[in-house]
């Protein structure tokens, strides 16, 4: 049965090759295209473009604290929710999947109406520092925040496909047999057999944060993305450079990703 589907197999690779290969092939020839011949002037001059540095620095950053944010948040919940309260987990699916349905505009103008009713109704109070701190343009708490909301369907799909693959209540009653309480069985026991599924969670969380637009626009700030729209109304090729290197980079760590967690897999029953 195998070799009678390895050339439908084949078919299908080739066909998705295509559709995402030939979009990246005519990206490059535009970024490279020019009336003297062939330029790579698009590509030398990224690193000399104001902006580029700081906005791709500034979505590192909010990349990496929404990784740890949503981590934090759903990984014990998760966990609590396959040991201790499995019917709640239509409820927990349905929170997780909300922001996959409410569209970003209304999203963000929810955001913003928050704001604006901070400021008028708390700024006699401690709590109208908060809201000016965590709008702070140097690093903008209040898009971490978002950013955690937009990731709770991927990183939560994530966790619960890693979760279902190991016994989780076996081991944490192991640990906790041994004399080890809650936290210490949750990140001595289930954390080390979810390594793969963190680092799927964590680099979904990336790739949402490298390319999110429309709430950094319309909150008025410039990560790598927004940065990215500015650079295109004035040089498209350009641009269009950056973009292809972005994918790149996001492929290559996505092949690496995909090579380690099957290294794992390899090696796992030698072990055994």
């Amino acid at each position: 049965m195998a070799r009678r589907l390895t050339p439908w197999r084949w078919a299908v690779l080739g066909l998705a090759a295509l559709y995402f290969l030939v979009p990246l092939a005519a990206s490059v020839v535009f970024t490279v295209d020019d009336p003297d011949g062939i330029s790579f002037d698009a590509y030398t001059k990224i690193l000399s473009t104001g902006g580029f540095v700081s906005s791709l620095l500034l979505s590192l950053e909010l990349a990496v604290a929404t990784i740890v944010l949503v981590l934090l948040l759903m990984v014990p919940a998760v966990v609590a929710l396959r040991l201790g309260a499995p019917r709640l987990r239509p409820v927990v699916e349905v929170v997780c999947s909300l922001p996959l349905v409410v569209p970003p505009i209304a999203f963000v103008a929810g955001i913003v109406s928050v704001l604006k009713w901070g400021p008028d109704h708390l700024s006699r109070t401690p709590l109208f520092q908060t809201f000016v701190a965590i709008q702070n343009p140097s690093f903008p708490v209040v898009l971490v925040l978002a950013y955690v909301v937009m990731a709770l369907p991927f990183v939560y799909r994530a966790l619960d496909a890693g979760l279902r693959a190991i016994d989780v209540r076996t081991l944490v009653e192991a640990a906790r047999s041994c004399g080890a309480s809650w936290p210490k069985a949750l990140v001595r026991a289930v954390l080390p057999n979810l390594r793969g599924a963190l680092l799927n969670a964590a680099f979904l969380t990336l790739a949402l944060v490298l390319g999110e637009f429309t709430v950094a626009q319309l909150l008025g700030y410039q990560p790598f993305a927004v940065w990215i729209y500015n650079v295109g109304s004035d040089q498209a090729q350009m641009s269009v450079a950056v973009s292809v290197l972005s994918l790149l980079v996001t492929w290559a760590l996505l092949l690496a990703l995909a090579g380690a967690g099957g290294g794992r897999n390899r090696t796992a029953p030698s072990r055994g």
